[in-house]
């Protein structure tokens, strides 16, 4: 392979927001510290986060966050729209938009590798037009969407379009190389195994990049006899969540908790009304610091959020709005780490209730440490640099 005088260069692409984002940075940290070079291809309006993590940056197209000041309504979640928005949208319109964009960026800087998140399937395509390995990223905790039966014939059009042959090969392709997997075998859904390229390693949680990490007050303790609940919806379905925060932070009004919100970018604190003075809202708060005394976790089952709370050894309430959340709920449900609840209709009470119930019953917390367990005997993100290395030949 072709490196550089000054290292490899790396280019790491992803599609989506701040859950695509964060778990390639750990690997993108390695390499940097070891010398190498590495640069970002996002979408336009992921550019300044990414900038703003100390990265620099190239826009790639293919839009797929709300607008700011946009808001959805509350809606059910509909598994088979879930599937079909992977293969028309993130595998058809906006992998095909993408790789015409790799193509050139990566013809201008001349990467030897591409790091790519897994559902980025134009990062797969354009290093496979240039002749360069490229390695996946897991995103989607449980697994169970990139099947053949949803992803190959827009991905195997996709690879005929820019002339590679055979078609056939759209789903080798996805991970013919290298398959980074921060989450712990042990939380994959049996029914989509890791495919043999699969490398696991310890999820990095403490984010310091503005979409995952808060801005004051993440690390206070709580009050002596109180346990702590920590209520997320992420920074991207909060904006279609309607009451839910309201329906939540009523539920868990009436136990004797501290109540710690993270709201996002979106939301202004000040929409949750008024709350007890054992509640607090934050825009974002440094997770690591955050968990290690957290005894609850209620969120909206997000890759990323599932599995810190995992890292820790934490029960957790999943009410799933969308995407793979209600895959990463089964799982949570299987393991016997958590309790799903229909973020539509459950009650307040009901809410308060499953929350006493975790809280309570030592079993859920005994689960979900034993899975801790098994993350920390994983190999951290230095062994991800490692296998990147070897792939790119430096």
């Amino acid at each position: 392979m072709r490196c550089h005088n000054s290292g490899m260069r790396a280019l790491f692409t992803f599609t989506g927001g701040s859950g695509h984002f964060l778990p390639t940075v750990p690997f993108a940290q390695v390499l940097r510290e070891r010398g190498h070079q590495v640069m970002y291809a996002c979408q336009e309006g992921m550019v300044p986060t990414v900038a703003a993590a100390g990265w620099p940056a190239a826009a790639s197209g293919g839009n797929t966050l709300l607008d700011a000041q946009a808001r959805r309504p509350l809606a059910a979640v509909d598994r088979v729209a879930e599937e079909l928005a992977i293969r028309r949208f993130f595998a058809g319109k906006i992998a095909s938009e993408r790789t015409a964009r790799l193509l050139e960026i990566a013809g201008e800087w001349r990467p030897d590798l591409i790091v790519r998140d897994e559902v980025d399937f134009a990062g797969a395509v354009a290093a496979e037009v240039l002749g360069l390995p490229h390695a996946a990223v897991v995103v989607i905790a449980a697994g169970g969407f990139l099947r053949a039966d949803v992803v190959e014939e827009p991905l195997a059009a996709l690879r005929s379009e820019h002339g590679l042959d055979p078609p056939g090969d759209a789903m080798a392709m996805l991970h013919r190389y290298l398959t980074i997997v921060p989450v712990p075998p042990g939380f994959r859904d049996p029914a989509d195994p890791l495919p043999r390229t699969a490398h696991c390693v310890r999820p990095a949680v403490l984010d310091r990049v503005e979409d995952r990490g808060p801005a004051s007050g993440g690390g206070t303790q709580p009050s002596p006899g109180r346990a702590r609940v920590y209520v997320t919806l992420g920074t991207i379905f909060n904006q279609e969540s309607g009451d839910l925060f309201q329906r939540v932070l009523t539920g868990l009004a009436a136990l004797p908790v501290e109540v710690v919100v993270t709201v996002g970018h979106q939301i202004d604190p000040s929409e949750l009304g008024p709350l007890p003075v054992n509640f607090r809202v934050e825009r974002f708060v440094p997770l690591a610091g955050l968990l290690a005394d957290t005894d609850v976790v209620i969120s909206h089952g997000g890759s990323g959020t599932v599995i810190a709370a995992l890292a820790f050894g934490l029960p957790q309430i999943v009410l799933p709005l969308g995407a793979d959340q209600p895959l990463n709920a089964d799982r949570c449900v299987a393991l016997g780490v958590g309790i799903a609840l229909d973020a539509v209709h459950d009650s307040p009470a009901a809410i308060g209730e499953t929350t006493g119930t975790l809280l309570r019953v030592g079993t859920y917390r005994e689960r979900a440490s034993q899975i801790r367990a098994e993350i920390a005997s994983l190999p951290d993100a230095r062994h991800a640099g490692t296998l990147l290395e070897r792939l790119a030949g430096s």
